[in-house]
């Protein structure tokens, strides 16, 4: 296996960089909207230049300020960045694509997205309610069938409003009957990645077809507040630290370059300067065969992010209806 990284991997519009800052949970569980601006501009003057956010996030107007400060103090230009956002589910009524994508533009203030994906391959109820609930607080679905939504977003870089599209969350089958209907291919895929859950099946096909893989929760996402007790601990684990010694380097360093000699672009998230400065510091050592495998021994196939309020959906029961639907939606999803 070389250990050589690129610093980007081509995309359609413009090379996408292989390490990008991630937003999830900055607002709301970890951070307010200050610390959100403060980690882009940070993030960005250390030489990040792939920004990762989502509409669901409500994360974007931040977002848009701090990418609007650091392009007003000549940091950086707007083709300078390479911003990655998402299309929500109760937007995939074919209809309703377009206007999802002019508010994010809105909230970044930019005139185009460089990477557009679908956040998830099923729909909730139309309107702006981000989580819809009935009464009884369950979410309340819509049947829009992701392949028309699809061909919705294909009209948006036909548009000019996104430079590439692709998709998050989608398990093998769904990416399959994708390509199969698609004019333009999905460019990349979005999933969880880290190694406790090294995904391999999934990874392989989405390659194979051509298709760049984006690795979000890289580092085990330790601070999620859903974590159970008896959950391993990434940075426990010797074998990480074994090689962070001989390395001179940090465990969440050493995770994050085996993923990018795995051929994954990551996206850790930090609203910390000094983690987002080492989170980035990934390209002046390498790791072996031997650490290589040494790190993908750990990989128990965990499954960290969990979707239990979305199990109820027809849409994914499709598979195995008389079966536990929960476990069968996890397994299509994540092999």
């Amino acid at each position: 296996m070389s250990s050589e990284v690129p610093l980007t991997v081509p995309m359609p519009g413009k090379p996408y960089p292989t390490v990008g800052l991630g937003t999830f949970t900055i607002l709301g569980e970890t951070g307010t909207e200050e610390e959100l601006c403060n980690a882009v501009k940070v993030a960005i003057s250390e030489g990040y230049r792939h920004i990762d956010c989502a509409l669901a996030y409500g994360n974007e107007k931040g977002v848009g300020d701090a990418i609007k400060a650091k392009t007003d103090d000549g940091t950086i230009t707007r083709n300078d960045l390479y911003i990655t956002t998402k299309l929500w589910n109760t937007y995939h009524n074919p209809d309703h694509v377009k206007e999802a994508i002019k508010k994010s533009l809105r909230n970044l203030q930019t005139d185009y997205i460089d990477l557009y994906l679908m956040h998830r391959p099923f729909a909730l109820k139309d309107g702006d309610d981000l989580f819809p609930k009935d009464s009884d607080g369950n979410m309340v679905f819509a049947d829009h069938d992701y392949v028309d939504t699809w061909k919705a977003m294909e009209k948006l870089v036909k548009a000019g409003l996104t430079k590439a599209i692709g998709i998050s969350n989608f398990n093998k089958e769904q990416t399959q009957r994708l390509l199969d209907s698609a004019r333009i291919k999905p460019a990349n895929i979005q999933i969880e990645v880290h190694p406790y859950f090294l995904n391999e099946t999934l990874v392989n096909f989405c390659k194979q077809n051509g298709m760049t893989v984006t690795a979000y929760a890289p580092l085990a996402n330790p601070g999620r507040t859903w974590k159970k007790a008896e959950d391993p601990v990434l940075f426990e684990e010797q074998i990480l630290k074994d090689i962070a010694t001989v390395k001179g380097k940090s465990v969440a360093q050493v995770v994050m370059r085996f993923l990018l000699q795995r051929g994954l672009v990551i996206i850790p998230k930090s609203i910390t300067p000094a983690r987002i400065t080492e989170n980035f510091q990934l390209f002046d050592f390498d790791l072996s065969a031997s650490e290589m495998q040494k790190v993908s021994s750990l990989d128990r196939h965990l499954r960290l992010y969990w979707e239990d309020e979305y199990v109820s959906h027809r849409k994914l029961q499709q598979f195995d209806p008389g079966a536990n639907v929960f476990k069968i939606y996890i397994h299509y999803t994540y092999k």
